[in-house]
C-alpha cells in the first residue's frame, strides 16, 4: 500500500496516496462540525455557526477535532482498514513547536497504530515539487504567511520569517471595505471569503492602485441580497504589498523576501534568488504572481528575485498543494530506505524521536 501524505492546512486539508505528479485525491475544508448524532464529521454549511478549528494560524490547536478529522480522512476518505494502518508523512509549517511535532507523532502511533510516520517542512517539501533542493518559498496561507530559505534541503531558521497575517486577514479587510460601500447589507464571514475568492486580485503596481477608478460590478449573494464591488477587489491583493492598509508597520512581502534572503551568507544569495516560488492558497490570487516579479525586478536592492514555476507534467494549480506534491515525493525516498520513524523505534525511544529522524 502506498504512503498517505497529509497536508493540514489552517482553510484547507489536503490528503492522498503519494502519487507525486498528481494533485491530492483529498482537498477538503480543515474546519469542521460535529454531528450531534454519533459524533461524525461533516464539511461546514454556509452560514454555520458552530464550527470546530482544529488548526489556527498553520498550527493545530484543537488536538480532538485533529483526531476527529484525520480518521474521517483516512478510513472513510482514504479507505484504511482498522488494524491495517500503512505509513504517513506529514508536512510541517516553517517553526513548528517541538511539542507539536512530539504530540503528533504520538497520535499516529497510538491512536491510527501507523507502520511508520515521518515529516518534514513544507519549505522544503515546496522546492522538491519543482525540483529543487535549495531555493526560498514565499508561503501565503489563509492564517499565516511564511518566508524560508532552504539550502541544500534544510530551512535556514536563523533567517527565516513567520507572520500571522494571511488570508483570512484579507478576508476580514474585505468585509471591512465593502461594508463602508455597501452599509445597509448585512454580510457574512463565508460570503466574504466567496466573494474574495471570486473577485479579488492584484494591480500592477502601488501608483496604478493609487490611481485606479474602477466600476462597480453587482453580486448577487445567496439570500438575495445585491452587493456593488469595485476598487476593493484589488484593495485585497494591495495589502500584501502595503500592509499599512491592513493597519500594520510592517514591509510588503517582496521587501521581507529580500531582507530574508539578505540574512543569509552572501555565497547562496544567488541561488536562492534564482530559485523562489510561491505556494499556499492566497498566492494563487489573479494577478499576484505578476506583480510579485515586478516589484522584485524594481528591487533597489542587488537582491532581485526572480520565481520558479512548476514543470508542465506537474498537476494545474499546484500553487495551491505544492507542499502535498513534494511530500509525496519524499514519501517514496523516506519509506523505501527506511527513513521514517517504525513502530519499534517509537516504542523504545518514544515521542522525542521525532526531532531525530525526521528534520
Amino acid at each position: 500500500m502506498e504512503a498517505v501524505v497529509i497536508d493540514p492546512g489552517t482553510k484547507l486539508l489536503k490528503a492522498g496516496f503519494a502519487v507525486p505528479d498528481q494533485a491530492p485525491s483529498m482537498i477538503i475544508p480543515t474546519q469542521m462540525k460535529r454531528m450531534p448524532e454519533d459524533g461524525s464529521l461533516d464539511d461546514v454549511s454556509p452560514g454555520e455557526d458552530v464550527v470546530i478549528d482544529p488548526m489556527v494560524r498553520g498550527f493545530i490547536s484543537d488536538w480532538d477535532a485533529m483526531e476527529d478529522l484525520l480518521n474521517h480522512v483516512l478510513y472513510t476518505g482514504l479507505g484504511w482498514e482498522m488494524g491495517n494502518e500503512g505509513q504517513i508523512l506529514f508536512t510541517d509549517p516553517l517553526s513548528t513547536p517541538k511539542s507539536v511535532r512530539e504530540q503528533l507523532v504520538q497520535l499516529m502511533f497510538e491512536t491510527f497504530n501507523v507502520s511508520g510516520f515521518y515529516a518534514s517542512e513544507q519549505a522544503v517539501l515546496s522546492l522538491y515539487a519543482v525540483g529543487r533542493i535549495s531555493g526560498c518559498t514565499v508561503d501565503v496561507g489563509h492564517g499565516k504567511i511564511d518566508i524560508a530559505p532552504v539550502i541544500e534541503g534544510a530551512v535556514q531558521h536563523i533567517a527565516s520569517r513567520r507572520f500571522e497575517v494571511g488570508g483570512i486577514d484579507l478576508t476580514k479587510l474585505l468585509s471591512d471595505e465593502l461594508a463602508k460601500s455597501n452599509p445597509f447589507l448585512k454580510l457574512n464571514m463565508s460570503d466574504i471569503e466567496t466573494l474574495k475568492e471570486q473577485y479579488s486580485c492584484c494591480a500592477d503596481d502601488d501608483v496604478t492602485y493609487s490611481k485606479m477608478q474602477c466600476e462597480e460590478e453587482q453580486h448577487t449573494l445567496p439570500d438575495g441580497q445585491v452587493i456593488k464591488i469595485g476598487k476593493e477587489r484589488y484593495t485585497v491583493g494591495e495589502a500584501l504589498f502595503q500592509p499599512s492598509i491592513m493597519g500594520l508597520e510592517a514591509h510588503g512581502i517582496v521587501e521581507q523576501l529580500v531582507h530574508t534572503i539578505s540574512a543569509v551568507s552572501s555565497e547562496n544569495h544567488r541561488q536562492l534568488l534564482e530559485n523562489t516560488v510561491l505556494c499556499g492558497g492566497t498566492a494563487s490570487m489573479t494577478g499576484f504572481e505578476d506583480r510579485f516579479q515586478k516589484e522584485a525586478s524594481l528591487s533597489s536592492s542587488a537582491i532581485r528575485p526572480a520565481l520558479v514555476k512548476a514543470p508542465d507534467y506537474m498537476p494545474e494549480n499546484m500553487t495551491l498543494y505544492s507542499a502535498w506534491v513534494g511530500g509525496a515525493i519524499l514519501a517514496k525516498v523516506v519509506f523505501p530506505q527506511n527513513q521514517h520513524i517504525t513502530k519499534a523505534e517509537y516504542d523504545e525511544t518514544g515521542p522525542s524521536i521525532v526531532h531525530r529522524k525526521c528534520f
